[in-house]
């Protein structure tokens, strides 16, 4: 089926697991920012599997290239959002260097 060609998609599973993992290792975030950090930093990771499945749903090489281009935004987005998280020390050495090696392969 056309419509779920992303799922063979390698660079579709690398996003899909850097969100994956960014909800995981931001589950212990502080409370306070359940509205700030950790709900920008999720957005931003998810929007960037979401934004693949989007494009490659839909018809012709545009409008997948323009889907490719948010999915990239949201990339430097989330590099930048784990980045600031780290230097709060929001995560543990180990989570923040799992996530940002994703992100570096992505």
């Amino acid at each position: 089926m056309r419509s779920d060609r992303w799922k063979n998609l390698e660079i579709w599973e690398i996003a899909d697991e850097l969100a994956y993992k960014v909800y995981l290792h931001t589950r212990n975030f502080p409370k306070e920012e359940r509205y700030g950090m950790t709900s920008q930093l999720r957005r931003a990771s998810l929007s960037i599997p979401t934004n693949i499945v989007e494009g490659y749903s839909r018809k012709g090489d545009r409008e997948l290239s323009h889907f490719i281009n948010i999915a990239l935004g949201s990339l430097a987005e989330t590099k930048y959002l784990l980045y600031f998280a780290n230097r709060l020390d929001l995560f543990q050495r180990a989570q923040y260097d799992e996530l940002n090696g994703i992100a570096q392969k992505l």
